[in-house]
Formats: structure tokens, sequence, C-alpha cells
């Protein structure tokens, strides 16, 4: 049975296939039945540009568990350059050697 589970973003970035690099337009999450995994139900990552020809597209089959790891390695990078970013504009907390 399909899932029908499917959320679609734009998305700017660049994503490789073989050796040739292209720009992003969108990235797909879906969770449904692997297609190439030997997996069952799996949470697939799409990297496409609709502009271009159909292999255009990178893409990831992950079990749920390993999708879960990797949001929550997302989350972390994702803190940590906010806090990067915040810093380099002079918009970040006081560190402790500042405030001393």
């Amino acid at each position: 049975m399909c899932t029908s589970i499917i959320e679609v973003i734009g998305a700017e970035g660049m994503a490789k296939r073989e050796n040739q690099w292209f720009p992003l337009t969108h990235a797909v999450v879906a969770y449904d039945h692997a297609r190439h995994a030997p997996l069952g139900d799996v949470v697939t990552l799409d990297f496409i540009n609709t502009g271009l020809e159909p292999g255009a597209r990178a893409g990831v089959e992950l079990t749920l568990e390993s999708a879960k790891e990797l949001r929550a390695a997302l989350d972390r990078a994702i803190a940590a350059a906010e806090l990067e970013e915040a810093e380099v504009r002079g918009k970040g907390a006081p560190s402790l050697a500042r405030a001393a």
C-alpha cells in the first residue's frame, strides 16, 4: 500500500550526479516503498532541477531511523551555524571573555 506521504519545497543549492554538479530548484521528501534500497518503506530525499532533463536528480533512500538521525544532525548543524552567523554579524550573545 502506498503511503502518499510527500512534501515538495523550493530549494537553492547544488547537487551532484556522476561527475557533474547542477543547480537545484526543488527538494522532495517522501515516505513510501523503497525503489532501490533492499528495504521496506523508506524516507526518500530527491534533489532536483525541474528545468533540466529528468536525470537532473540526486536521490537518497533512508530507513526511518537513519532519517531521524539525519534530522537531528541537521538540527544541530543549523543551530551551530545560526550562532556562528549571529556572532559574525555582531548579534550574538556576549561571550564570557567579553563579559568579564
